[in-house]
């Protein structure tokens, strides 16, 4: 047996043994009327596949969902795993960089990958025929990534370059600020690439390390949703991986983070990142809820009523009625132990003040007299009515699956869902408004100033 947090490695020969003694477990986890019927098989090696079949469709997404993000990094390995993400795509024992872009593309497919703060997912988008391919080649590129030491250099100057870029676009600089007043120094606030200082000293040695210690078929979920056999997806699969070092020994699936211990937050604080800009960029907001807490469907309706659309208190005060912002929303960040709720707005810089104020006194006013009837109707409408909506494409569906699997560990049936927030009450938002718009706030600004009081 391995010793604790080491992987141990089959042999072809070792992993077929192991399967004869330890066989695929699946199961048939719903047959939706509003999709497909959606299967979940659970490999000898402990990785997880998920499949929801839509004879309906003429394409398939595949992605390989693995459970660690930037909050699995010390602060010396900042940006690791969004690292790994670009060098997965650079060439594996069977593929060089081009072949791996050329194959897919090839069939009118298209690939891509994103990193966040708790999973990294890569996938893939094919015509249905064409989906052994997308298996053989994405499975290929996620289990036996060379990393090659040139590579690496070479990935490092373009990540480089994506934080500088990121640095010139004080919209998208802002929200890391924000993260940064709520979680401190806590891997939650830092930035998802890394930084300038954590990016230019890591070594191909430490990023090989992250890579086989994290990236294990336990806390690997593969997720599929179009055309397709569900059977046949897992002999894929099986087949891409197989003598890859993803094909282990018999193990138990990974379960999703839990939410203990609390991340602690930081006390209400201002940060200010001076910057030359011709708009000012805001965030307003205070830690939230977690990802399973149940309030999370009345959560949803108080952020479409403040902040989520057109219709909503926010955005009709300050853009439709003063027009003192081009763009004002609020939002809801939630994590397995902790979450965020904030409004954004971008104005010119001496307007900067009476959007603050504007917001405060409506965050304010609903934290003392909630919302009404209508509103909490109007918000329920709008939060079922975009989740269905949301399902309209085969790249949604298959990300649903995957992170009902990552995240909660079970896959919530969709009349269920509409049900909780159905059964969403006047009183459990307006609850929930006066307890969570009544928190101190952190604010966030990117802008051209110098000595400006934003504590007001």
């Amino acid at each position: 047996m391995a010793s604790p947090g080491v992987v141990r490695h089959a042999t072809a020969g070792q992993a077929g043994r192991a399967g004869a003694a330890s066989r695929a477990v699946t199961r048939t986890i719903s047959d939706d009327p509003l999709g497909g019927t959606v299967r979940r098989t659970v490999l000898p090696s402990g990785l997880r596949v998920l499949t929801e079949a839509i004879p309906t469709m003429r394409s398939v997404s595949f992605g390989i969902w693995v459970t660690v993000g930037s909050r699995d990094e010390t602060g010396p390995q900042a940006g690791a795993a969004h690292f790994l993400e670009h060098l997965l795509f650079k060439g594996t024992h069977k593929r060089t960089a081009l072949e791996i872009s050329a194959e897919i593309e090839a069939v009118g497919g298209e690939t891509n990958a994103f990193t966040t703060k708790e999973y990294t997912c890569y996938y893939a988008r094919v015509l249905d025929e064409d989906l052994p391919l997308a298996i053989d080649v994405m499975c290929d590129a996620v289990a036996d990534s060379l990393l090659e030491p040139a590579d690496v250099e070479t990935e490092r100057g373009v990540i480089l370059e994506e934080i500088a870029m990121h640095d010139d676009e004080p919209g998208d600089e802002v929200h890391d600020l924000f993260a940064r007043a709520v979680y401190g120094d806590h891997p939650l606030g830092r930035l998802i690439s890394g930084t300038e200082e954590t990016v230019t000293p890591m070594t191909r040695r430490q990023i090989q390390s992250f890579y086989r210690r994290r990236y294990t078929a336990p806390q690997i979920v593969i997720a599929a949703a179009g055309n397709l056999d569900h059977a046949a997806v897992v002999r894929l699969v099986r087949q891409a991986l197989r003598g890859t070092p993803l094909d282990t020994d018999p193990a138990a699936p990974g379960t999703p983070r839990r939410n203990t211990p609390a991340v602690r937050t930081k006390p209400a604080a201002v940060l200010v990142e001076p910057k030359e800009t011709e708009q000012a960029h805001v965030i307003l907001g205070c830690p939230g809820i977690d990802r399973v807490d149940e309030r999370r469907f009345a959560l949803g309706v108080l952020n479409n009523v403040l902040g989520g659309g057109m219709s909503s208190r926010l955005f009709q005060e300050i853009r439709e009625r003063r027009g003192l912002a081009y763009s004002v929303y609020s939002y809801a960040s939630q994590y397995a132990d902790s979450g965020l709720f904030a409004v954004y707005a971008g104005c010119a810089p001496g307007k900067v003040d009476e959007v603050l104020q504007l917001t405060r006194a409506e965050l304010a006013r609903v934290a003392a007299d909630g919302l009404t009837e209508a509103e909490v109707a109007r918000g329920k409408g709008m939060s079922k009515g975009s989740f269905v909506l949301g399902l309209e494409d085969t790249g949604s569906r298959m990300s649903r699956l995957a992170k009902g699997e990552l995240l909660y560990g079970d896959l919530m049936p969709v009349d269920e869902l509409l049900a909780r927030v159905d059964a969403v009450t006047v009183a459990d938002v307006n609850t929930l408004a006066a307890e969570l718009l009544g928190r101190p706030m952190s604010l966030a600004v990117v802008g051209p100033f110098g000595e400006h009081d934003f504590a007001g």
